[in-house]
């Protein structure tokens, strides 16, 4: 039998130590999220500059990371994004950022494929428990499949990461690992939740009057979706169910005031279910050690099937741009890159396969530029090389602060008429416009 301890002592390594293990030409993980390696990660920084034509993968980073900071980062290493967070956005123009476009769900499958193996993956882990497991922190996501594929596994202990149980594929043993490193116990990096507006919560009162008591939630990231979950939080809303990508803050508080309990889910009963997670030290706190809370890998919870196995199951993301073909955009702005695809469309099309589900798609209906400018989130038509995260012909519910519209079977007119009823009013005649040069506008006689 294994002594799990003296393995630990056998694989303990200085983080200078353990990054010699990678060579020019390789392909690095660094984890995912909240996860990001800290002492690898600044003791691989002063490596990079003797390597070159190193590819790195990670993504949606909450903090910057050392290598990132290296002056001509670009000609010793390339960073290949999953997701596209507010960090990576700002460096793309440094030359050295790109986006990996997924369905979030396939995530784990690629690597198990061999599409993208890592020589190299580390990242940080909660402490070994007496089993020998080190489990992943917030970040199940895709980390197992990673972990099955990787020639060398570095994992970097921090005795503040929160052990998120879940079931499966949550955490890696001793015996599959091959060096330990213990860095300086950094907090884990955390994201503070955006200020809901007024429009914002004009948007979640229209959504929440649609939520049945016993209904699953997935919310997205931003305002909106907060403001939804700050709302229910206060309603008279009762068993609820979670079934969720990202597990926010706004979770916490409908769980605090006694919303969530999870007794009328199909599957998972009583638990909430999530891929990874990332907030406040309040949501890493309320997620450690809960059995309450399920953590699983992406290609559990993001699965369509999954999702429309769940009666009741609302879905509720934001968007950055609508067209009048009922097509949205929740990742550029033309050919500037913002976000990324995430599992949006997976949870837009299970939520309207679920029995009694429904899929809400919300933005305001305007938004200011730098200079001042008030310019309309409602377009006649997306701007070349915009990317379109939801086809026209998957979208259920469109939201702003001007109403709500159901766009599933309607003819080319009556999607731009029912968009453009929810545009800014200063926007409408100019929209009714365009729609008719386009042929898709006829007035109906409502």
């Amino acid at each position: 039998m294994m002594d799990i301890y003296k393995e630990y002592e056998r694989k303990l390594k200085e983080p200078n130590e353990a990054v010699k293990v990678i060579k020019p030409g390789d392909w690095i993980d660094y984890g995912w999220t909240a996860t990001a390696p800290a002492a690898l990660d600044i003791a691989l920084a002063k490596r990079l500059k003797d390597l070159i034509n190193i590819n790195i993968r990670g993504g949606n980073l909450l903090s910057e990371p050392e290598i990132f900071k290296l002056e001509d980062a670009k000609n010793h290493f390339t960073w290949n994004s999953w997701h596209i967070g507010s960090i990576e956005r700002k460096a793309i123009d440094r030359g050295f950022v790109y986006y990996a476009p997924i369905r979030y769900s396939e995530l784990p499958r690629y690597y198990r494929d061999s599409t993208c193996p890592p020589q190299v993956a580390m990242f940080q882990v909660a402490p070994m428990d007496e089993h020998g497991y080190f489990n992943f922190g917030p970040s199940a996501s895709h980390m197992n499949a990673c972990c099955q594929t990787a020639d060398t596994i570095i994992v970097e202990v921090n005795k503040n990461m929160p052990r998120c149980l879940g079931g499966f594929e949550n955490g890696i043993h001793i015996s599959e690992v091959d060096m330990i490193v213990e860095g300086s116990d950094p907090p884990i990096a955390t994201v503070t939740s955006e200020l809901t507006t007024e429009i914002d919560k004009a948007v979640a009162k229209l959504i929440v009057e649609d939520v049945p008591n016993g209904a699953c939630l997935q919310l997205g990231i931003g305002g909106m979706p907060n403001a939804v979950g700050s709302l229910i939080a206060e309603s008279d809303l009762k068993d609820l169910g979670i079934h969720t990508e990202m597990y926010v803050d706004s979770f916490v508080d409908m769980a605090n005031a006694g919303k969530i309990n999870g007794s009328k889910k199909n599957i998972d009963r009583y638990r909430q279910t999530y891929a990874f997670a990332a907030g406040t030290q309040r949501l890493y706190d309320f997620l450690d050690n809960n059995p309450e809370c399920m953590i699983a890998p992406v290609d559990y919870t993001n699965d369509i099937r999954t999702i429309s196995s769940i009666d009741n199951f609302i879905s509720i993301n934001s968007a950055i741009e609508v067209d009048l073909f009922g097509q949205v955009n929740s990742e550029s702005l033309g050919i500037r890159h913002i976000s990324g695809s995430g599992g949006q469309l997976d949870f837009v099309l299970g939520a309207y396969l679920s029995k009694g589900g429904k899929s809400f798609i919300c933005c305001s209906s305007t938004f200011k530029t730098k200079s001042g400018e008030i310019k309309s989130r409602v377009l006649p038509s997306l701007a070349q090389g915009t990317i379109i995260t939801d086809t026209r012909t998957s979208v259920h519910y469109l939201v702003t602060e001007y109403g709500k519209v159901n766009l599933k079977g309607l003819s080319t007119w009556q999607i731009s008429e029912a968009v453009i009823s929810v545009a800014h009013p200063d926007f409408r005649e100019k929209l009714i416009k365009e729609a008719d040069k386009m042929k898709i506008w006829r007035r109906s006689n409502k």
